[in-house]
């Protein structure tokens, strides 16, 4: 594999070549983005690592050069910068096979880039939270050649996450923990153990031994993030695992009544409101900063995944923390919406595909949508009957009219469903129906 390397800082190529020194890469260095300009086009090259201010060129000019030029491939590039607003120039100029590290190299990190891009890892990018992540991270991982990265929400505050949060001080582990083993390769009964519940015990009865277990190494490492690369290193996960934000809040809801429900588990479980009344707006107090790490992965993904899962709880919850609307916006990604299959009291009574997209859109701030999953399976009068005990139903298609007016998205419609003792949406179904999709798309 032959490398361009473009810095006139010595002790950074230095640090970038001794990060790869094991891949055995071909380099060729430079010290201006002139020389970067002319060497490149004068000579093949797999993979290009440009800092952005290079003398006598920057690497933004470097690389309008190379597209502007007619019938030249240009090869993957990596750009390195320390502000953000550099990062904003290069991501708002929509460079193809071009990403983006901001900040102190993270050596691990970018290794890991460098490796996908080389070796064309198609790189996914899924937001939400609860069963509907795991679901979609368990198929997910059967298919080669895709380097998942699950975006996870940090509000839940009910159960053993719930009083782990508020005992400790930390973000709440449940969710990740479920990411965790849904993308783990540990042995069975590391998994298990992972997911085991104690029934009974003074201060143990409820608790999750992987919540305790993250709890643990957050008291060690010093965050919740340090502590899920810990426990992701442990059970050797496949991809990575990322807290949305890194600060602890409170989710609220306001509904048409004017009514204020706070707490992700009061939302979720909707006791004591009229389930008939839907929620208008959603915030978290307080408005916190993403997570840098789920940016940086937003940027470079090639597929970011909204869904499935609860719409306001699980997903609609990492949309307005500050940043991750905005990078999902900008992000060269395909943006693919899996639309959930049963209602839920409280916070999507009598939806259709079409209220939980024009929702998805509000807090998107703008469309950005390339595909929405509408599953199309049709339920067994038993489970019909199952749900409709506890006041939730199918959601009911909309037409492409209607959608339409509400997004510019191809609707695809598929069995994605399974029945078992509950309706789900089936991992291998949602797999094989991405696996198309990412095949069409590249």
């Amino acid at each position: 594999m032959k490398v361009l390397l473009a810095s006139n800082n010595p002790f950074f190529s230095a640090l970038v070549k001794k990060s790869l020194s094991r891949f055995r890469y071909a380099y060729t260095e430079v010290a201006n983005g002139m020389d970067a300009f002319q060497t490149v086009i004068s000579s093949k090259f797999d993979l290009l690592l440009l800092d952005f201010n290079l003398p006598r060129m920057k690497a933004i000019e470097v690389l309008r050069r190379f597209h502007s030029l007619e019938n030249f491939k240009v090869p993957p590039v990596i750009v390195f910068t320390l502000q953000e607003q550099e990062r904003r120039e290069i991501e708002n100029e929509h460079f193809m096979q071009t990403e983006v590290i901001s900040g102190p190299l993270a050596i691990r990190k970018f290794v890991g880039l460098v490796q996908q891009i080389l070796h064309q890892e198609i790189r996914v990018a899924c937001l939400g939270g609860g069963t509907g992540l795991f679901t979609l991270l368990s198929g997910l991982k059967t298919l080669a050649g895709i380097h998942i990265t699950s975006i996870v929400s940090m509000s839940d505050d009910g159960g053993s996450t719930g009083r782990l949060r508020d005992m400790f001080g930390i973000l709440p582990p449940g969710d990740v923990r479920r990411s965790l083993v849904a993308l783990s390769t540990a042995p069975d009964l590391l998994n298990e153990l992972m997911q085991y519940r104690f029934q009974k015990g003074a201060g143990l009865e409820g608790h999750n031994l992987g919540n305790l277990l993250l709890t643990a190494v957050s008291q060690m490492r010093g965050s919740m993030t340090h502590a899920v690369k810990s426990i992701g290193e442990i059970l050797n996960i496949q991809g990575q695992v990322i807290p949305v934000t890194e600060t602890i809040n409170t989710l609220k809801a306001e509904l048409e009544n004017g009514e204020i429900i706070e707490g992700e588990h009061r939302i979720d479980l909707f006791e004591g409101h009229d389930p008939s009344v839907r929620i208008r707006y959603l915030w978290q107090v307080p408005s916190v900063a993403a997570n840098p790490d789920a940016l940086e992965a937003l940027y470079n993904a090639h597929f970011i995944i909204l869904g499935p899962g609860d719409l306001y709880t699980s997903l609609i919850s990492n949309l307005i923390v500050k940043g991750v609307s905005e990078a999902i916006a900008v992000s060269r990604a395909k943006k693919i919406y899996i639309c959930n299959v049963m209602t839920k009291p409280g916070e999507t009574t009598d939806f259709d595909v079409a209220d939980h997209v024009r929702e998805i859109v509000k807090y998107l701030a703008k469309d950005v949508l390339d595909y929405i999953l509408a599953s199309t399976t049709k339920f067994s009068k038993d489970h019909i009957e199952l749900y409709a005990k506890k006041n939730q139903i199918p959601v009911v298609e909309s037409s492409d009219q209607v959608l339409s007016s509400i997004t510019g998205a191809k609707i695809v419609r598929e069995d994605l469903v399974s029945e078992k003792e509950l309706v789900r949406h089936d991992s291998f179904k949602l797999a094989s129906t991405l696996k198309r999709i990412i095949d069409e798309s590249i």
